[in-house]
This record gives structure tokens, C-alpha cells and sequence, in this order.
């Protein structure tokens, strides 16, 4: 088990009332979970918004214990990777972080540093997913706008594609679009919570109003799903977190039918493929009206189980859940999950510490 602070108390005086308890997070793995991603040749990065904590989880092969490496963000969501490059959404901008170990290992033991390169400011705009197009440029979930959007260098966003139901954009969040999925560099597939063109009308049908859309053909090939987020795809599959219902599966594109591969006793965000398997990211639900009503509630009393936030490793040969993370304390929701290929144990620079005054590193 790992436990962690949130920040550190100072000293108090005998006079002055005691410092108030810090809160902790608790980490926990299944047995095996450690040697699977040494072994997988990577590592994880996932967000958590609702803690605005960004976490890096490794593997110290020397010692076989996890490495977990976290830094503080307003508000973190969506996240990309190209290369050396990783990419992740915050409240007001996305900044791009770049990898300036180049393959060397730290005297600390990290063979990876994420140090941040580039800003764009954005505004709030509510940025859910991210990816890189073929020309290396951002492209995002506008969900404010209800919309796909590229970074701008001169303004908040530009417009590339609208859902075929949303008449115009608006500042209104009309569909809750959320998830886009990403094809040799191009907009694939997104989901939205709702097919809708009325401000904030996602919320009205969240239990079974969720679409998946094709971007290329403007057309919507899966209705009926529950919130869904996070479309992938991987070897050929699209795949789907049907959330509401805490189901992980694929999407048959000729029948527009979702097939759950597996339950997973939580709400569903953040997907990513490792070796073989899904890694797919779990949250408690809030008590709200957002997360209310809807079918995990009756599938968790079904199972006699509580939700879980943390992270489930799916076999994609079986389905199986082969491994698991989970957290317990502070940390409650996760948005994103990404994998890090060929990274044992990565760190990040923060903006406020001292060491991104001292990592200085000059283009070839």
C-alpha cells in the first residue's frame, strides 16, 4: 500500500491551534499489477480533474515497487501522446509537455521528464479529449461549443466539425460532446451525451441518449448508450465506455450495436491499450443530479458492489479484468487515462517548482 500526502503541514506553536489534517491518498494494486507494466515496456499517465492532480504511475525495476509521480493543475481533463510529446487540457489552456530525458535516466531514477514546452490558452472552454492531427497540430473536444476545435495561435479555438444536429455554435454545452476518437491523424468517431440542440439539453435523457458520430460521414452510427466517453480505436475496433452503465466495449459499426466486453464497478472515463489490454479509468459517482439515475446505480446493487475509483486492466482476449489500481482518500474521479510506451518511470516539471528554472535544453 502506498500512501501519499496532498501537501505538508509546517511546525506549530504550542499557542497556535494545530494545522489542519492533510488530506491522504491511498494506493493500492493487485499482486501483479507492478510486474505487468514493467513488463508492458511502459507507463500510465491519468487526470484527475476533480483534484486537479495529474498522476504519473511507473515501475522501479530495480526494487519491483510502483512508482507514482503527481503534480498539481487547474483542473486537468484530456490527454494526447505523440513521441516525446504529451498533451493535456486544463481549465483555462492545453499545454504541450515534452520528454527532455531523451532516453537518459535521472540521478532520481526517471527515464522520462515531462517538462512544459507550449501553451495554448484557450479560455474555458470545457476541452474534454484531445489528439494530434497528421501535421502535429491539436485537436479537441470543444464541449462548451459542441464541437471539434484545432489550437489556435491567434484566437481561443478554430471550428473543424459540428455533430449534424447542432445548428450553430453557441456557448451553451447543448450535447455534452465529450469523446473523440483519432485515425492515423484524423477526427474519427465522437460521443455525446445527447442529441440535442437546446442549451444544456443533454441532461434531460442522460440514462439512454448517448450517440456515437461519425465525423468523416457526419452521421451517427450508435444510439442508446449511457453517457458514453472516451472512443478508441485500436487493431481495426472502435471502442466505447458506455459510462452510465459502467460498460467497456466495442461498437459494431454495420448493426450500430455496443457489445460490452466488460462491468466495471464504477463511472467510466479514460481509455487507453497496453500490451494487450484496455486500461480503463473508474470513478466514484457524485451524489448530483448529473450522475443520478442512472443504470449503474441498479447494476451496482445487482452486484453487491460499492464504485470504485481507480483503474481496471482489461485482457482484450478475454475480457478478463487481469489487473487493477484503485484509489481511496482525496482522489474520487478520474477524467483520462493515457499509456506512456517505452517509459519505465516518468516524472514531470511543475510550473511553480525551482526546477523548471534549472532544465534548460537546446534544439540540435
Amino acid at each position: 500500500m502506498i500512501k501519499t500526502n496532498a501537501g505538508a503541514a509546517g511546525d506549530s506553536e504550542a499557542e497556535t491551534p494545530p494545522p489542519a489534517e492533510t488530506p491522504r491518498l491511498e494506493i493500492t494494486t493487485s499482486r501483479q499489477f507492478v510486474s505487468w507494466l514493467a513488463e508492458a515496456g511502459g507507463s500510465l499517465a491519468f487526470t484527475t480533474y476533480q483534484s486537479g492532480k495529474v498522476f504519473l504511475i511507473g515501475s522501479n525495476r530495480g526494487a519491483r515497487r510502483l512508482s507514482v509521480f503527481e503534480r498539481t493543475l487547474d483542473r486537468p481533463m484530456g490527454m494526447a501522446v505523440s513521441g516525446k510529446r504529451l498533451c493535456i487540457a486544463s481549465m483555462n489552456q492545453i499545454t504541450t509537455f515534452v520528454d527532455a530525458a531523451e532516453g537518459a535516466v535521472t540521478g532520481d531514477g526517471y527515464d522520462a521528464v515531462y517538462v512544459p514546452q507550449l501553451a495554448h490558452f484557450t479560455g474555458d472552454l470545457d476541452v474534454h479529449d484531445l489528439g494530434f492531427d497528421a501535421g502535429g497540430r491539436i485537436v479537441f473536444a470543444n464541449t462548451l461549443f459542441s464541437c471539434l476545435a484545432a489550437a489556435s495561435e491567434t484566437h481561443s479555438f478554430r471550428p473543424l466539425w459540428q455533430p449534424p444536429f447542432i445548428s450553430r455554435l453557441a456557448a451553451e454545452d447543448r450535447c455534452h460532446l465529450n469523446g473523440l476518437a483519432m485515425s492515423d491523424g484524423t477526427p474519427a468517431y465522437v460521443t455525446a451525451v445527447g442529441e440535442t440542440d437546446v442549451a444544456d439539453g443533454w441532461r434531460d435523457n442522460r440514462a439512454a441518449g448517448g450517440v456515437v458520430v461519425d465525423v468523416a460521414a457526419n452521421a451517427i452510427v450508435c444510439r442508446g448508450l449511457s453517457m458514453p466517453h472516451s472512443p478508441r480505436l485500436h487493431e481495426g475496433k472502435l471502442y466505447v465506455l458506455n459510462s452510465g452503465a459502467g460498460e467497456f466495449g466495442t461498437i459494431d459499426l454495420a448493426s450500430g450495436r455496443f457489445d460490452p466486453i466488460a462491468f466495471c464497478p464504477g463511472y467510466l472515463r479514460g481509455l487507453t491499450f497496453l500490451a494487450g489490454h484496455a486500461i480503463v479509468g473508474l470513478s466514484e459517482p457524485r451524489e448530483n443530479r448529473t450522475f443520478g439515475g442512472l443504470p449503474l446505480q441498479d447494476r451496482l446493487v445487482r452486484e453487491k458492489v460499492e464504485p470504485r475509483c481507480g483503474l481496471y486492466v482489461i485482457d482484450l482476449r478475454t475480457g478478463d479484468v487481469a489487473h487493477w489500481l484503485r484509489l481511496e482518500g482525496f482522489v474520487s474521479e478520474l477524467y483520462d487515462v493515457a499509456a506512456l510506451p517505452g517509459v519505465a518511470r516518468p516524472s514531470m516539471i511543475g510550473f511553480r517548482s525551482d526546477d523548471i528554472r534549472r532544465t534548460i535544453s537546446i534544439e540540435p
